[in-house]
């Protein structure tokens, strides 16, 4: 017989360490008893179930029927088969069922020992006949047993480990869905085809090479924080997909170091990231009284610089939000300074600024403009005030994929034969 202070003691250590209620390891341990009396003393085809009663040491058996009837299963009528030749030809009859099932969706194949009939459990003796219904499961009791051979005792191991993996896995993922769209801090561990796995405690992420920030160096060891893209609960695949890279890391960190963030008193209504190099973050108050970019910058910098210090110096430009487009724009080309703006009804506008401002509007590569195109969701050109007429090259980006390379989309710009906007196409506006 069991040992039932040994058991207990065994199934509250197991929950213990995997984090696990004492109920899934019971449920485990009934199982892998089900099956190592399954394969010991019963058929192959059957379904076992066990009870294990840890406080009094008793063990159960039954076997399990699901009630079925013509229109739930289809009875095929098996062919008598003698010696070998009549095993094989078995064998491929019952493949070619199995294919049949796939290919044509057919009902499931009745198996007597697994399928009773709905007639004949209402028939069984201390049924009623009223609360037998289809797909209702019918216990017999099993005689108990608690010897088993070795091979019984390989199976119950092996189902006992599989089902704690499963369940092991469950609570990690049940736990980590929380944290899906957020930060979680974890040590680098080991790399593997540019991917990088990282040790979150109880769970191992994956943070492929495209989710690293370009030119950041990653040791073993190194405790980071990480946004985590997805949760995701498939066999051959990573179950916790991580991100240093995607723009919402940004607004998260900030929303760790900015209280008025958290506290809803500051909104983040856009971001526009180059991971590595730059990042433009849009924020608004809910409160007039309340600066949103000097909240986020912090006394002497100190909340930015918090920031970062944790992308690795990347530059953060941190804007005001504007309802009225002309002034989201000009503020997102910051730190160049805007004299007047031109909106077109095709979510377009033509921004002019003086002419020492012109190299810090567009940016280096174009960068400050397409950062800003992809942060007001408006397609932007920049323009000198002293040139109007004049096309700067990487001055027009686009909130879209084309952004990437703007001078493909200069010649789209709408323009006169005097090269000035049609005066029925756009709105003039000066900025003070």
């Amino acid at each position: 017989m069991f040992n039932l202070k040994d058991i207990t003691r065994a199934i509250t250590q197991i929950a213990s360490e995997k984090g696990l209620q004492p109920e899934m390891i019971l449920s485990a341990i009934e199982a892998s008893l089900a099956a190592a009396y399954k394969k010991e003393y019963r058929k192959r085809g059957e379904v076992i179930k066990a009870k294990f009663n840890p406080e009094t040491g008793d063990l159960k058996f039954w076997q399990v029927k699901t009630v079925v009837d013509l229109t739930t299963v289809r009875v095929v009528e098996e062919e008598p088969t003698d010696g070998l030749e009549g095993k094989n030809l078995e064998i491929r009859d019952e493949r070619k069922h199995i294919a049949e099932e796939d290919e044509e969706d057919l009902l499931p194949r009745y198996n007597i020992d697994r399928h009773i009939m709905i007639d004949e459990a209402r028939k069984l003796e201390g049924k009623d006949k009223k609360e037998i219904n289809l797909e209702d499961e019918i216990t017999f009791p099993l005689e108990s047993h608690d010897d088993f051979g070795r091979i019984a005792a390989q199976t119950a191991k092996q189902v006992i480990l599989q089902q704690l993996r499963e369940a092991e896995k469950n609570a990690i993922l049940s736990e980590f869905e929380n944290k899906e769209g957020e930060i979680v801090s974890g040590v680098v561990q080991r790399f593997e085809r540019g991917n990088v796995y990282v040790d979150l405690g109880r769970a191992i992420g994956v943070m492929f090479g495209n989710e690293g920030i370009p030119g950041e160096h990653y040791k073993s060891g190194e405790r980071l924080k990480f946004y985590v893209i997805a949760v995701q609960n498939e066999p051959r695949l990573p179950s916790i997909i991580l991100s240093r890279a995607h723009p919402q890391f940004v607004g998260k960190l900030f929303e760790m170091e900015v209280p008025e963030i958290s506290d809803g008193i500051v909104q983040i209504k856009a971001i526009a990231r180059e991971p590595g190099s730059r990042t433009k973050i849009a924020v608004n108050s809910t409160e007039e009284n309340i600066d949103p970019v000097g909240s986020c910058v912090g006394q002497r910098g100190t909340r930015v610089m918090a920031v970062n210090n944790e992308l690795g110096n990347e530059k953060i430009d941190i804007i005001e939000w504007e309802e009225a487009p002309e002034k989201f724009v000009a503020n997102a080309l910051s730190p160049a300074r805007v004299t007047y703006t031109e909106v077109s009804p095709r979510r377009e506008i033509r921004v002019f600024v003086p002419e020492d401002q012109l190299s810090l509007a567009i940016g280096r590569g174009g960068q400050n403009v397409r950062l800003a195109a992809k942060l007001t969701g408006w397609k932007i050109d920049v323009r000198s005030q002293s040139r109007p007429e004049e096309v700067q090259s990487e001055g027009v980006s686009v909130a879209t994929s084309e952004a990437e390379a703007p001078e493909a989309v200069t010649s789209a710009v709408p323009e006169t034969n005097e090269g000035t906007p049609k005066p029925e196409e756009t709105e003039a506006k000066e900025l003070s």
